[in-house]
């Protein structure tokens, strides 16, 4: 069964419904440039309403954080997952899976068939492939899916988050073409960024497990 990943939330509120929802992760933002930041004080508030919600586990979305920061976060919300976005390197993902004990995620732009020819030398449970954007995720914008299709083929045992403009239209064609380990929607499921919509993240969620 395809997982779901909902990202972005920073509202009481849309922590309960997703968390209710059925989904299987849900991400928090903490790059300060997001326009779905999540403040660090205000996240084991949001962390704790996901947990007495449902079962998904949280991953904690970074870009070029320090790893002091990372470190710090972890322990106060009790992140599940760690997600980087940002210019690391392999050796970064594995220091931080050992200071942490924690699954180290990394997030690769995908515009072209070179950005998904090495992904092997990354040592981690995900590949989260995302379409380029300066926000680093989070645009809305399908990139061509003929590529993840050519990374799953390329490397059978790696699992693969295919990321980038779906929405509950979309994705199931998009597993179809793929069949990626999972599937993870921000813009897709809003109404403003951060703003989730409760019945387009039903609608997602429906979309996917009948797909």
């Amino acid at each position: 069964m395809t997982k779901i990943k909902i990202c972005g939330i920073t509202l009481p509120d849309d922590a309960a419904r997703v968390g209710a929802a059925g989904v299987d992760y849900i991400g928090l933002n903490f790059w300060p440039k997001s326009k779905r930041y999540l403040a660090v004080e205000r996240a084991p508030l949001i962390a704790g309403i996901v947990r007495s919600s449902g079962d998904a586990k949280l991953v904690g979305v970074f870009v070029d954080a320090d790893r002091d920061e990372i470190l710090e976060i972890v322990q106060a919300v009790q992140l599940d997952a760690i997600q980087l976005h940002g210019d690391e390197y392999p050796e970064d993902l594995a220091e931080l899976a050992k200071a942490t004990t924690l699954p180290v995620w990394k997030a690769i732009p995908t515009g072209a068939p070179k950005d998904v020819a090495n992904l092997d030398q990354w040592r981690t449970e995900m590949i989260l492939l995302d379409t380029p954007s300066a926000g680093r995720g989070g645009a809305g914008k399908p990139f061509d899916w003929a590529l993840a299709k050519e990374a799953r083929r390329a490397f059978p045992q790696q699992q693969i988050m295919l990321a980038g403009g779906l929405d509950p239209q979309n994705v199931a064609t998009a597993i179809a073409q793929v069949a990626p380990f999972g599937v993870d929607v921000a813009t897709g499921v809003e109404t403003a960024p951060g703003v989730k919509d409760a019945a387009k993240v039903a609608a997602f969620v429906a979309a996917v497990r009948a797909a």
